[in-house]
């Protein structure tokens, strides 16, 4: 069984990859790998080395501890109430909601900004 640090590390590394539109492939190639194993990765099958890490880091151009954050939420104990009312830890996990973001910002600014307002007014009414 995998250790939920690596999950969430393999996690992490998909999100990133998904954000700047990488495929696997691209990513092994940039790190010197086969795309099987940045498969591995991703679903935490395989433990990820550090001067990997680093490498992996250094392609999808962030730091180490981007592939850390939020794994004290994640394993944070929260009420039932509370996780029905909130949005979800793991919410680019969803590649719906990656593709919403692209889309998002391949609008013009004016019309973001004016499409930004029209949901927070929606998500007030909801």
């Amino acid at each position: 069984m995998a250790h939920p640090v690596d999950v969430h590390v393999g996690k992490r590394i998909r999100h990133r990859r998904w954000l700047v539109g990488m495929t696997q492939q691209q990513l092994a190639e940039r790190v010197g790998i086969k795309f099987q194993q940045i498969q591995k990765y991703e679903t935490g099958a395989n433990r990820v080395s550090a001067s990997r890490l680093w490498d992996i880091a250094d392609a999808l151009e962030v730091p180490v501890s981007f592939f850390f954050e939020g794994i004290e939420t994640e394993n944070a104990d929260m009420p039932a109430e509370a996780a029905a009312d909130s949005v979800p830890a793991d919410i680019l996990g969803d590649k719906e909601a990656l593709d919403l973001v692209r889309s998002y910002y391949a609008i013009p600014e004016n019309q973001r900004r004016r499409l930004f307002e029209l949901a927070r007014v929606l998500s007030d009414v909801a």
